[in-house]
């Protein structure tokens, strides 16, 4: 098996990458952290039967310039970069493994909660400025409010696990009903529309596919509890952000913290401009637990490739 990789993240973890050539010798490795562009892509991957990957995208001209290509596994925590009917059509399997960085993600989710509800960035911004002369206003509490967690999968059982010492509600949505797991943990589960009316702090964890991208247009936003706090640890587009940012100036929403944006890198964003919304360069799954679970599940994918199905997730 002729493997290359295209993630430079192997860099990082010396140790992973010895196992790795130990399991496959004569593995190529990436240091290059700039992307990958079709052509570039055909020419690093030529004759190679599997590519450990992160975020490249595999479209019809790249699969058909890589015949010898069998096995595409992914190190990423997502796989809305992948078409499974294009992989299909040339006859190559793919690994992917959800939930690999839930932690990271869950923690970095509620610390973004606390963090907007406090008025956080907006209180660093004053001292930043010297203009610190006098009280500088108020946060809240996060104990006591009710917590909406749109999307109770793998990060999102994370969340409700590392939200029980706050004595928080905690209201749950999701197409599958997980009751057994909603008794266990005290969560009330709702449909969108109750969610979307009672929550205080919303936190969306979401795959982005067909039924997500644009979910919260203008008019899922003008259904939020006014002076709802709004977090976005999952992924870009299923927001609308041109509709957020009057929302946020206008104070219907009091507080957003997106760690994901619909064009990345977000440089310039026009949210960033706004005192309270916070943005980070998604970030979630930059932990080095996070990474090693990403890159050895990439790594392992190789021998337990299957058949991506369009329709079926997490491609629906």
């Amino acid at each position: 098996m002729r493997v290359a990789v295209t993630t430079p993240y192997f860099d990082f973890f010396p140790q992973l990458k010895t196992e790795f050539e130990a399991l496959y010798p004569g593995t190529k490795f990436r240091s290059d952290r700039a992307p990958l562009r079709e052509d570039d892509l055909i020419a690093y991957l030529r004759g190679y039967d599997a590519a450990v990957i992160g975020l490249d995208r595999f479209t019809e001209r790249v699969c058909a310039g890589l015949p010898d290509l069998k096995v595409v596994s992914l190190c990423s925590a997502g796989a809305d970069h992948i078409d499974p009917a294009i992989l299909n059509r040339h006859g190559i399997k793919m690994w992917w493994a959800a939930g690999v960085n839930k932690i990271s993600v869950a923690e970095l989710a509620v610390c973004y909660m606390v963090f907007a509800i406090r008025r956080l960035h907006y209180f660093a911004s004053i001292l930043r400025r010297g203009e610190w002369k006098g009280p500088v206003g108020f946060g809240a509490d996060l104990r006591g409010r009710t917590v909406g967690i749109h999307g109770c999968g793998h990060i999102g059982k994370e969340v409700v696990k590392l939200l029980a010492p706050y004595g928080v509600k905690v209201l749950a949505c999701d197409r599958i009903n997980f009751s057994d797991f909603y008794k266990q943990w005290n969560v009330e589960q709702v449909d969108a529309a109750e969610l979307w009316a009672r929550s205080d702090v919303l936190t969306i964890h979401l795959s982005r596919n067909s039924s997500t991208i644009g979910l919260y247009d203008a008019a899922v936003l003008d259904r939020l509890k006014p002076g709802v706090i709004l977090v976005n640890c999952a992924r870009g587009a299923i927001v609308d952000e041109a509709a957020l940012k009057p929302r946020l100036e206008n104070g219907h929403i009091a507080g957003a913290a997106f760690d994901v944006f619909a064009v990345e890198p977000a440089n310039g964003n026009p949210l960033l401009d706004v005192p309270n919304f916070f943005g980070s360069p998604h970030i979630g799954a930059t932990t080095r637990e996070s990474w090693e679970a990403m890159l050895r599940s990439g790594m392992l994918g190789i021998a337990k490739a299957f058949r991506p199905e369009p329709g079926q997730y997490p491609f629906d």
